[in-house]
């Protein structure tokens, strides 16, 4: 009887084990860093955001999201400016999963939110670019000094804020109201990595830098030719003063070696004539 017992007892545990691998079981860990919601038959039942270990029945199941900041990178996109001159935009949006039950009932999974929030960014992002000259969007004014050098100094909006965040912010005002309440999630950041001339554009801007580079290169290397020759001619002025000087000092010291010569071999000749 009792073996009876105790193998009943332990078709009963492997038969545990088993369902437990194979997702049917009981117990379930939730970590710091991860939600859970609890579905049945895709019924959503229950949300768990404390961490520890924890049941259910074998009917249902648990999907897992992660309670960390999640970051979306948007595809890049062509988008005209005020101007209807294209730029190539690549932005990257940052969230926050508050809402699990919601986020599971309206997106599913990460994937499917990184694509309708994606979209919803890219929407935002291209009705402020609309809005917008060129130089607001990259954020820069381009500034050519007197030696013909182009810098670049921040371009701000009224408040005295940079124009690139200024816009911004009111992207991320606009994906808020889009997203948050609907998504059960929080939009933390929106942010522009790259604003780039298509492809096109690209050759015909590096074209004029490298035309406006040779322009300035060919200057500089008149100025420096010019230079040379101011410093050159000033050398030979000198080394020739330098020589008739040299010349004109060694004319007068054999003069007087010769005066001298003579005077000593007049005082010799009076002291000694037959010599």
């Amino acid at each position: 009887m009792m073996k009876m017992i105790g193998i009943g007892i332990g078709l009963v545990l492997l038969m545990a084990v088993f369902a437990q691998i194979t997702g049917f079981g009981i117990a379930y860990t939730v970590d710091e860093t991860e939600y859970t919601v609890i579905t049945q038959f895709g019924a959503v039942q229950r949300t768990v955001k404390t961490p520890g270990l924890k049941f259910k029945t074998p009917i249902e199941t648990v999907i897992k999201f992660d309670r960390r900041l999640l970051r979306i990178d948007v595809p890049t996109a062509p988008m005209p400016d005020r101007d209807s001159q294209f730029l190539e935009i690549d932005a990257y949006v940052r969230y926050l999963i508050e809402n699990p039950r919601t986020f599971l009932e309206n997106l599913r999974d990460e994937s499917t939110a990184g694509l309708r929030l994606g979209n919803l960014a890219i929407s935002a992002i291209r009705d402020e670019v609309g809005l917008r000259d060129r130089k607001d969007i990259i954020g820069g004014d381009p500034i050519t000094l007197s030696d013909g050098t182009i810098t670049v100094e921040p371009r701000l909006s009224e408040d005295g804020s940079p124009s690139r965040e200024a816009m911004m912010v009111l992207v991320l005002e606009r994906l808020r109201e889009d997203a948050e309440e609907e998504f059960g999630v929080t939009i933390i950041d929106v942010r522009i990595k790259r604003a780039d001339f298509p492809t096109a554009a690209e050759n015909s801007v590096f074209d004029r830098m490298r035309s406006e580079r040779s322009v300035q290169a060919q200057r500089l290397r008149a100025e420096g030719e010019e230079q040379y020759l101011t410093i050159t001619a000033d050398v030979t002025r000198r080394v020739r003063v330098i020589k008739a000087d040299a010349e004109r000092d060694a004319q007068v010291l054999a003069g007087q070696g010769e005066a001298q010569a003579i005077l000593i071999l007049a005082a010799a000749l009076e002291k000694d004539p037959e010599f």
